[in-house]
């Protein structure tokens, strides 16, 4: 396996955590905690620190995403193909087309008067 397609695996999968970790939370700041009852006094093993965990955790999940398509730039496979443009390059800026000869005024009457006789 290339290492580009080690970073596009790893892309895919802290994507897919990212849109898991941003859809258990509640846009009304309810979210996990409030499903156990952490609304109240009563607290179950910590959640009222549930906001907190998917808050850091999108937030380091958004960083590393960012990382890694950085850092798959990198390693994006160029290939033993030159990567200058044709355009640049002296030897092929033009392309082989035969001209075709533009008729002058004169050669145009020649050829009228060759036709008839």
């Amino acid at each position: 396996m290339s290492t580009f397609t080690i970073f596009l695996v790893l892309i895919v999968a802290v994507a897919f955590l990212l849109v898991v970790v941003i859809m258990v939370q509640n846009p009304k700041g309810g979210g996990l905690s409030s499903s156990f009852g952490g609304g109240g006094t009563q607290q179950l093993g910590g959640v009222k620190k549930t906001t907190d965990f998917l808050d850091k955790s999108t937030w380091t999940l958004a960083t590393l995403l960012l990382a890694l398509i950085l850092l798959s730039n990198v390693a994006i496979n160029r290939g033993s193909n030159n990567a200058d443009s044709k355009a640049l390059d002296a030897d092929e800026t033009t392309t082989s087309i035969p001209a075709v000869p533009a008729q002058t005024p004169t050669d145009a009457a020649t050829t009228t008067k060759d036709s008839v006789q």
